[in-house]
């Protein structure tokens, strides 16, 4: 034998070593249930008996089996190439008619008519029916789906690596007139099935985050009937924490079904990133942020055996709380001294603007003329060559100032307010001079104007009655307006700039400023950092931010996530943009998303979520999205998402839309009738199929 036919030789035995190896860990002698006596490329027919199925635990519905060529008892010499050389993985749908059911039906029917009435001996009992008659009667027909076929592959680049065990959705060939045995998988055939991941994607795992961590998920679960002699109790389902980054994901279920437990297990998931438990894995820190609409993210709660996201701090090693996780909330909780209070202080320079966009979020859906106009100022810091431009700035941002002031937000202690150069003296003296009904008013207020340091509650009352004196014919201002336009070497424009009179005709309403002011519950004389910038830093830290929504009203709330998500979306974008290599991954958690997302056709592109989760992908954004309602999501979000976690829903609305997706038409009577708390069916982007689960408790270790 030449070097060449040896080396050839070696090969051959080695992959015929680990093709044995394979099969023998897949299939199993002693689950043996029955044979497969029809078929084709969707669908499998299999005979099983009774003794069988009480051999291996059962078939409940739903589960799994294998269909095969290969003996488990003969693998020394499997040629891995060959077509037979594999398995079909099925999943049990329903019974299937055989074709002497109704043979049987009359036998089952006339032996039970026979002992009817006598409760010690049963249809089925030795002294009923003959020995072969209850044997024959033993067979029964399953329907199965075909998922997919497992077989082996070698690298062609690389002859001397091991083979891969390798998934393909479908069948390449049937033959109706060969017949294969069929085995229920259990153990670790089970958990080799269940946790198959394609070793493309665990290359891309690699490639993009340098990790293929995987943590546990629960354990494996067909039925709401979940009995333990069925073998199937201590089969782990792994999930790839990386599936999660830049993709969205689902996770659909009535209320205490364990959405929010499957939360905390995910996020735990990803946090732990940060701890590889293999030296080919990179630490990973991910940025994730939760928006916590009950607070049973950021606060112990009985039903998590205290067991708080927010502790999961404790699980790295010397860590730094403050390090690791940070809680935000729009008031203090007296069991999270450390918590960050959400508030803005808004007459600062820099806060302007940004607290103009919360005030318009909160009275974005408020038809009134008068909001809407005020809506529409924006606070664009001008050219500061232009003196002209400038003056009207700073003389629109006093009049917002009076209006904050007027609306109950509380002034800061060292705010410096001038009127200095803001007011022009013919106007003074044009108020000072009217002879109207108001006159006595419209003095005051020139008088207040005139002053260069007045308090802003007495320029809001000036400022009501500038909006009055602009109002009124007879006031003598279009007299002046007119001299103030056409005078020479002027610029033709008006005094009274029409974002001026947005903001002041404030004034004219009672509710007006009692509308701005219910964002009040935002602002802090204190505070001198923006909060949405301060978390998006946390963010690029790795770090967990829960944001506690369970106090504050609705509104406050909603807006304050807005600007959050804005400044996440926009930051991300721009380094994009910019061609950045540094974009940080950061995954968002949306509770109660039918809240939020839009239904329907409802694309609106300029909600920035809905353009998170359109276009969040490329900016390495990912989302977690939980509701109670399939329908509620808008179509191409539910089309693009790639991660689905599925508890009990009750309406067949809504699992008729969850069956246009992957394979769930098969679990629809179960998700709709299993009410079992952390039962969910699970389908990853590592996972070519869905998986039944029982998911596991959170808890802190």
């Amino acid at each position: 034998m030449s070097l060449e036919q040896g080396i050839t030789h070696r090969r051959t035995e080695d992959k015929k070593s680990e093709t044995s190896r394979w099969f023998s860990t897949l299939i199993q002698p002693h689950e043996y249930v029955g044979e497969l006596f029809s078929i084709n490329y969707e669908t499998a027919r299999v005979i099983i008996h009774d003794s069988e199925r009480k051999k291996v635990g059962g078939i409940p519905s739903l589960s799994f089996l294998i269909a095969t060529r290969i003996d488990p008892n003969k693998t020394e010499n499997i040629d891995f190439k060959t077509e037979d050389a594999s398995f079909i993985l099925l999943r049990v749908m329903d019974s299937a008619p055989l074709p002497l059911d109704k043979e049987a039906e009359r036998i089952r029917v006339e032996t039970a008519q026979r002992v009817s009435g006598e409760t010690e001996i049963h249809w089925d009992s030795e002294n009923a029916m003959d020995a072969k008659t209850r044997v024959l009667l033993g067979y029964a027909g399953v329907q199965c789906r075909i998922i997919g076929t497992f077989f082996l592959e070698d690298d062609s680049q690389n002859p001397e690596s091991p083979l891969t065990l390798k998934f393909g959705s479908d069948i390449s060939n049937y033959y109706p007139n060969r017949g294969l045995k069929v085995y229920k998988p259990n153990g670790k055939s089970l958990e080799e099935i269940v946790n198959y991941c394609d070793p493309t994607n665990k290359q891309e795992h690699r490639d993009k985050f340098n990790s293929t961590e995987r943590v546990k998920l629960g354990f494996v679960r067909y039925a709401s009937t979940n009995r333990k002699y069925q073998r199937i109790d201590n089969v782990p389902v792994y999930i790839y924490p990386a599936d999660l980054l830049s993709q969205k994901s689902a996770l659909f279920g009535m209320t205490r079904t364990g959405k929010s437990n499957t939360t905390k297990i995910i996020a735990k998931s990803v946090f732990e990133l940060r701890i590889p438990h293999s030296q080919d894995d990179a630490a990973l820190r991910i940025g994730q942020i939760i928006f916590d609409p009950n607070g049973e993210y950021a606060n112990e709660n009985a039903q998590d055996n205290n067991n708080a996201l927010k502790n999961i701090w404790h699980l790295v090693p010397n860590a730094e709380k403050s390090k690791e996780v940070v809680t935000y909330g729009i008031t203090r909780h007296p069991n999270d001294p450390d918590r960050v209070l959400m508030k803005l202080n808004f007459y600062r320079d820099e806060n302007i603007q940004v607290g103009k966009e919360i005030i318009d979020s909160l009275l974005s859906d408020d038809t009134t003329i008068y909001i809407k106009n005020f809506l529409q100022v924006c606070f664009e810091t001008p050219d500061p060559t232009d003196r002209s431009a400038v003056t009207r700035f700073n003389r629109r941002v006093l009049a917002y100032r009076s209006v904050l002031a007027r609306a109950g937000f509380p002034v800061p202690s060292g705010l410096t307010i001038s009127t200095h150069g803001l007011f022009n003296s013919n106007l003074l003296n044009a108020m000072r001079n009217s002879s109207c009904t108001n006159a006595a008013e419209y003095q005051s207020a020139a008088q207040t104007f005139s002053t260069v340091n007045p308090s802003l509650h007495q320029l809001a009352n000036a400022f009501e009655s500038l909006d009055k004196f602009i109002r009124d014919r007879d006031s003598g201002y279009q007299a002046f307006e007119t001299t103030y336009v056409n005078r020479p070497n002027g610029s033709g424009d008006r005094w009274a700039d029409e974002d001026l009179k947005k903001i002041i005709g404030v004034f004219q309403y009672p509710n007006g400023t009692r509308k701005i002011g219910k964002a009040a519950e935002q602002h802090s004389a204190e505070t001198t950092v923006d909060y949405a910038e301060d978390i998006y830093n946390h963010l690029v830290a790795g770090r967990l931010v829960i944001i506690d929504q369970s106090s504050g009203e609705p509104d406050l709330n909603k807006s304050s996530a807005n600007r959050i998500m804005t400044k996440i979306f926009r930051e991300n974008q721009r380094r994009f943009i910019q061609g950045n290599s540094d974009i940080p991954e950061i995954l968002i958690y949306v509770e109660e998303a039918h809240n939020i997302l839009p239904a329907g056709n409802n694309m609106d592109l300029s909600d920035m979520w809905v353009r998170a989760a359109k276009e969040g992908a490329k900016y390495r954004i990912g989302m977690v999205y939980a509701t109670q309602e399939v329908s509620s999501i808008q179509k191409n979000i539910l089309r693009n998402t790639s991660n689905w976690f599925i508890a009990h829903l009750n309406n067949t609305d809504e699992t008729k839309e969850l069956c246009k997706y992957y394979d769930f038409a098969d679990f629809e009577p179960s998700i709709r009738r299993a009410q079992d708390k952390g039962f969910l069916r699970v389908k990853t982007l590592s996972n070519p199929f869905v998986i039944p689960v029982q998911v596991d408790r959170f808890e802190v270790e």
